[in-house]
């Protein structure tokens, strides 16, 4: 510290130097002042490839009357009326501040700093500024490290590494699946260089449970970057066993295949999704066959029909249409080395049904729910007629006298005088023509 306050004591410049991309060279002055002043340098970091141009602008506010700048190992002095060389002046003149250089053909060995030099505003020791140009090299190859197997089952946990390597600078990485881009489950990428080097290389880690859905899929590694014309990509196709499985929104093994006509040839088409590739078994009326078969005289079981995917069309062919084949049930067997799934057939010549597709559970619910409906209207009703539960205090009952017609009609609720009476509940009535009166009780002793 000491030695530090006596130089600037003495008045010499002190300049100080910060390590990184964009760096700026600060100057304390001579006179004592704490004031910084600093040379504003435009960009502060810049990637191009070999062949490719680059303007950097140094600026400060007064007036300069001189501008070089440092390429590579060479410095150039730079002159607004020279338009000559592969480094030439830039900007809105030396009256305005402005020192820039337009670098072009940029070269391999340029990689690295760029330094602009300009004078003070007072004194002898020139300003400098500082940014970091970075000249693009192509990374290698991606490679894809993945388990070495040939085959997954369904919902095992695979990991793969893309390692794109040596690129300057770092290549990104993007995953796919397919043709779609793969998000979830890829991990942070990691970055390491060699020392003393500015080459680096990325590695990328990618997780995922698998489905039967990724089964015959590309998993593909693709590096881009700033010196590559087109992406490089590293690819392995997944092959993923699952048992069988029909994809059937309602998830119901019953299966009706309708359209078929009485006398004519019937085909029932069942696709299940499988791998590997599915064994069928069809049992029709007790008689067991397995697929292909053809030396029954009333029906053909074919073999499983690969449709792409993973999907198989199995089929079963009936010669002629019989009125009781329409009652019957056939019975498909699927199975595989994972798996069996078990199938219930039924053929009907009606027409297919237009609208949305009701599982049986589905038809269950609603033929519970229409009853439950019924009913409470059933109780309701009841309830109703003999003032039970809700409805009851809904009318007062009225006696009939001894003698009196059942038949006849009561008479309305409006026409009773002496309903309001807080004394009787009920009053008793003597039928004279069509009027009515209350007989009135005489008071006794209790």
């Amino acid at each position: 510290m000491e030695k530090l306050w006596n130089a600037k004591r003495i008045g010499f410049w002190i300049i100080l130097k910060y390590k990184g991309l964009g760096s700026v060279g600060y100057i304390a002055s001579r006179s004592g002042s704490n004031t910084r002043q600093n040379v504003d340098i435009t960009p502060r970091e810049a990637v191009r490839r070999i062949g490719d141009e680059l303007t950097v602008l140094c600026k400060v506010p007064y007036n300069i009357d001189s501008c070089r700048m440092t390429v590579g190992t060479t410095s150039y002095r730079l002159i607004p009326d020279n338009i000559d060389g592969d480094v030439i002046y830039a900007g809105q003149g030396l009256k305005n501040g402005e020192c820039g250089a337009l670098i072009k053909n940029i070269k391999e060995e340029w990689n690295g700093n760029i330094s602009c030099v300009l004078p003070p505003p007072t004194g002898s020791i020139e300003l400098t500024g500082t940014m970091r140009l970075m000249v693009a090299r192509a990374p290698g190859e991606p490679h894809l490290i993945s388990p070495p197997q040939s085959s997954f089952r369904e919902g095992d946990d695979f990991m793969a590494q893309c390692v794109v390597p040596n690129g300057r600078p770092a290549a990104k990485i993007t995953w796919l699946l397919g043709n779609q881009d793969l998000l979830a489950g890829v991990h942070m990428p990691v970055l390491t260089s060699e020392p003393g080097s500015d080459l680096v290389t990325i590695m990328q880690n990618v997780s995922r449970k698998l489905t039967a859905d990724d089964d015959n899929t590309l998993l593909v590694c693709r590096a881009e970057h700033e010196a590559l014309e087109k992406p490089m990509e590293a690819k392995r196709q997944l092959v993923v066993h699952y048992p069988p499985t029909r994809e059937d929104p309602s998830g119901s093994n019953l299966i009706t295949i309708f359209g078929l006509k009485l006398g004519a040839e019937g085909r029932l088409n069942v696709t299940v999704r499988a791998n590997p590739a599915p064994i069928a078994e069809w049992t029709v009326e007790g008689v067991h066959v397995q697929a292909p078969n053809s030396d029954h005289p009333s029906f053909n079981a074919l073999a499983p029909h690969f449709l792409g995917n993973g999907y198989y069309n199995v089929t079963l062919i009936l010669s002629t249409i019989e009125k009781e084949d329409v009652e019957n049930t056939y019975l498909l067997r699927v199975s595989n080395d994972l798996g069996t799934e078990l199938y219930s057939v039924k053929i009907s010549t009606m027409a297919e049904p237009a609208g949305v597709e009701l599982s049986t559970g589905a038809i269950v619910g609603i033929v519970i729910g229409v009853l439950v409906v019924l009913i409470a209207a059933v109780l309701v009703v009841l309830a109703y007629a003999t003032d039970r539960w809700c409805f009851a205090g809904r009318s007062h009952r009225t006696d009939i006298p001894d003698g009196a017609d059942s038949e006849a009609p009561l008479p309305p609720h409006d026409d009773i005088k002496g309903s309001e009476n807080p004394t009787h509940d009920h009053g008793d009535y003597i039928s004279n023509g069509d009027t009515k009166h209350p007989e009135k009780k005489p008071d006794t002793e209790v």
